[in-house]
């Protein structure tokens, strides 16, 4: 099933949740310090790249879709550099900016073809900053053809159930990529997307594949969701709702790296769905699109040609 280019254009998907400012610092490692047990890294090479929801609303584009970013984040030089890595893109950007917040940055040092060390520098933003993205929300919303929540539970969906609300109340698709242990905050959604840690957390371990449709099923009936896709790794991913469950295999590739494929996946279905495609249409698709990404390195993305060709 394929989509045509123009009509993926005209989709307007609406990103909504916690970005974060991704920095890789390059180095060679030629001795160990003599301070402590530890390689000593030379940079010499740093870059910077769009991390979180922002680079959720990237793989939109990327892949050939329109895209806005809602979001909070501090008055920080990594907030100004963020902002303009993400408008370079072509995404339309409403950052909220709150003095008081950290900018999420993840720094990862990388020397010989690894990552050594990651670094996180955040804090939680205050409700206040939280409540005035409700208002932009309710704005931008009408304007989209979906809706897609990234939450990183790094504070910034603080008032996700009364978006939620809104959004279904004008019939927009909603798609989240959730957090935590409590997923009744998105009740009514149309689709999240767990990962196998991140589902066990809410509905316990499961036994087998009868015993894990059970639990989906239960959970998708208590929140009123339209359907659960389950993420899972080289196990491919399986799509639950009214129908039963759909399951397509992971495609067989060398992974390089699994950062940022959950953000591919979502992205891909958000923009497919926002197209006019069902969900089950759009899942193998954003099942190869998240094969495509594994096989690249760090945080990225897959065009329309490398999806479809």
């Amino acid at each position: 099933m394929n989509i045509s280019k123009e009509k993926l254009s005209k989709a307007r998907v609406l990103v909504v949740g916690d970005v974060m400012l991704d920095r890789y610092w390059y180095g060679a490692v030629d001795r160990i310090s003599p301070e402590a047990p530890v390689p000593v890294v030379r940079i010499t090479r740093e870059e910077e790249r769009n991390g979180g929801a922002a680079n959720v609303a990237y793989n939109i584009v990327t892949l050939g879709a329109q895209s806005s970013l809602l979001t909070v984040v501090g008055e920080d030089e990594a907030s100004h550099k963020l902002e303009a890595l993400v408008a370079g893109t072509g995404i339309q950007t409403y950052f909220g900016r709150d003095p008081d917040l950290k900018t999420t940055v993840k720094l990862r040092v990388i020397g010989r073809q690894q990552q050594l060390l990651r670094v996180d520098f955040e804090n939680t933003p205050k409700t206040e900053i939280l409540a005035s993205q409700s208002a932009a929300f309710a704005t931008l919303m009408p304007e989209h053809d979906a809706v897609l929540f990234s939450d990183y539970g790094k504070g910034g969906l603080a008032h996700v159930s009364d978006m939620i609300e809104k959004a279904r109340a004008v019939g927009k698709p909603i798609l989240i990529d959730p957090k935590g242990s409590d997923f009744s905050r998105y009740k009514n959604a149309n689709v999240i997307t767990p990962n196998r840690l991140e589902l066990q957390q809410v509905i316990g371990p499961w036994l087998n594949e009868s015993d894990l449709q059970n639990k989906c099923q239960n959970l998708r009936e208590q929140l009123g969701l339209t359907a659960v896709l389950l993420t899972r790794s080289e196990e491919g991913m399986t799509l639950f709702d009214s129908q039963g469950q759909l399951h397509v295999n992971a495609q067989a590739r060398e992974v390089f790296d699994v950062t940022g494929a959950g953000d591919t996946v979502i992205a891909t279905m958000a923009a497919l769905v926002a197209a006019g495609m069902s969900m089950r249409k759009a899942l193998p698709l954003a099942n190869r699109a998240g094969g495509l990404v594994v096989g690249k390195f760090g945080t990225a993305t897959v065009s329309y040609e490398e999806l479809f060709e």
